[in-house]
């Protein structure tokens, strides 16, 4: 039993970097810094709160990735994998200390946490790619000074409050799907 609990269980967290992947390149809204904003970060936020944050770090980081590699930034696709998995586990780690902590709180609900959850490991995406932008932008200018770092941070500002807005959308999609996903018996479990 345990073994096919344990196949369920792989197979809903590949199925998870697979949505996260589609939602990423599904709809993509242009951005003036070449980037854009997608619905991706929900299932990145969901994939933390249903898996918890070690798979669903895993799957997140893997299907972000991928949307990078198949949507043409592959320069992007390390840093994405790391960003992501991070947010992911951001999001499921606080989500299950938060809802451990007020367990004997009802003014705490599940939607609560994952609103403290999201805005946090959202966070965490925005600071994320701002660093690695910065980064980029160094390494194009092909010397790593503070004028090109100075550069770099100028920018790699302008892709902020476009990350923010993704991540803004990211926690209110995750929290109108949340309760049709506490619906599915292992979802429901796997959260608890």
């Amino acid at each position: 039993m345990k073994k096919e609990k344990d196949t369920k269980f792989i197979v809903i967290s590949a199925l998870m970097a697979a949505f996260a992947c589609v939602a990423t390149m599904v709809i993509k809204i242009p951005t003036p810094t070449f980037g854009y904003i997608h619905l991706g970060d929900a299932l990145v936020l969901l994939c933390g709160i249903i898996l918890g944050p070690l798979y669903g770090g895993l799957a997140a980081g893997i299907g972000s990735m991928l949307a990078d590699l198949f949507s043409g930034y592959a320069s992007f696709a390390p840093a994405t994998f790391v960003i992501k998995a991070g947010t992911a586990l951001i999001a499921g780690f606080l989500f299950r200390e938060l809802r451990r902590i007020f367990s004997g709180h009802k003014s705490i609900s599940r939607y609560t946490a994952l609103m403290i959850a999201g805005a946090v490991a959202e966070f965490f995406m925005v600071i994320g790619y701002f660093v690695y932008e910065i980064f980029l932008a160094m390494l194009a200018a092909g010397a790593f000074t503070g004028t090109t770092f100075a550069a770099g941070v100028s920018s790699s500002a302008t892709g902020i409050p476009f990350n923010i807005v993704q991540g803004f959308v990211g926690i209110v999609i995750s929290l109108l799907l949340l309760p049709i996903l506490e619906k599915i018996p292992d979802a429901r479990k796997w959260m608890e």
